[in-house]
């Protein structure tokens, strides 16, 4: 990979990645027996300062450099809101700076979404229009994200939580476009298109036929719940069979692919228990020969 911050791979077996934020090092010893890259969110690692700022939890950066050469990092946000109009948050971005200060960072990412409006935080991620206008906006950012950090950049396709705004693009013209005109990398998250095709009829092959997958870098695989007739976006199960079949259809097309990830959240931890983790990912590693 390119240090200026585009994607430039090479034809690659992917390796197995997963989640982990902070607060349990007899689960990251486990994890770190199986997967190649370790998966860490900025924003769930940091605690709150003084005067509303925000730093990282030195408790959560010692278990990271704890982790030596067993694994490389994978820094992955929700926090950085880069479809707001506004603009996006060096807040944020400050954390990632403390990242790499500190860590050998493979690649970072975040989803293609906003999570403020007028300052004000949603507390869940929309879609972006996908409009010429919003594309020139995200693209600048891109860029300007891309020359702040020596490791590529990634975006993520996120949940539509809300019915689309009339677009000049198609879900997957607007990552295609994006990526042209930029050069970052894309992660394909499958839970979330089996979301939407549950939630609205989303039509995924439609969506596959058209993505070029040469951009794809990594998979990203979670399990969720339904309530009230919804598919949510609530990563707290071990990934459905659905999940994984799809994830083996997107991966044959995608030669470039350098990571599949199972994602949890922190709260589900609790409840789904080590065993159950970390056989989810001999089960992938299995299912899916990575």
């Amino acid at each position: 990979m390119a240090s200026a911050g585009r994607i430039t791979t090479t034809p690659n077996s992917p390796v197995l990645a997963t989640t982990y934020e902070g607060g349990d090092v007899l689960l990251l010893e486990r994890l770190l027996e199986r997967a190649r890259y370790i998966e860490i969110t900025p924003d769930a690692i940091a605690r709150h300062t003084g005067g509303g700022g925000c730093e990282l939890d030195p408790v959560a950066l010692g278990e990271l450099e704890g982790i030596g050469g067993r694994a490389r990092l994978l820094v992955h946000g929700v926090g950085l809101s880069i479809g707001s109009y506004e603009g996006y948050s060096e807040a944020y971005l400050r954390l990632v700076d403390e990242l790499f200060a500190r860590f050998d960072i493979a690649w970072h990412s975040e989803h293609l979404a906003y999570t403020t409006v007028g300052g004000e935080n949603l507390g869940t991620m929309l879609a972006m229009p996908r409009t010429g206008e919003a594309l020139d906006m995200i693209c600048q950012r891109v860029c300007a994200i891309q020359k702040r950090y020596p490791a590529p950049f990634l975006l993520e396709n996120v949940v539509h939580l809300l019915p689309d705004a009339p677009g000049e693009y198609s879900d997957a013209q607007f990552l295609n476009r994006i990526a042209a005109q930029t050069g970052c990398g894309l992660i394909l998250d499958v839970y979330n298109m089996e979301c939407d095709a549950v939630n609205y009829g989303f039509d995924v092959d439609a969506f596959l036929s058209e993505l070029e997958f040469e951009n794809l870098i990594e998979l990203h695989l979670a399990g969720g719940t339904s309530y009230g007739g919804l598919q949510l976006d609530v990563h707290s199960r071990v990934t459905a069979a659905s999940t994984v079949a799809l994830a083996a259809n997107v991966m044959e097309r995608a030669s470039q692919l350098q990571a599949v990830t199972y994602e949890y959240l922190k709260e589900a931890v609790p409840s789904l228990g080590h065993d159950a983790i970390c056989g989810e990912l001999a089960r992938l590693s299995a299912e899916l020969h990575i």
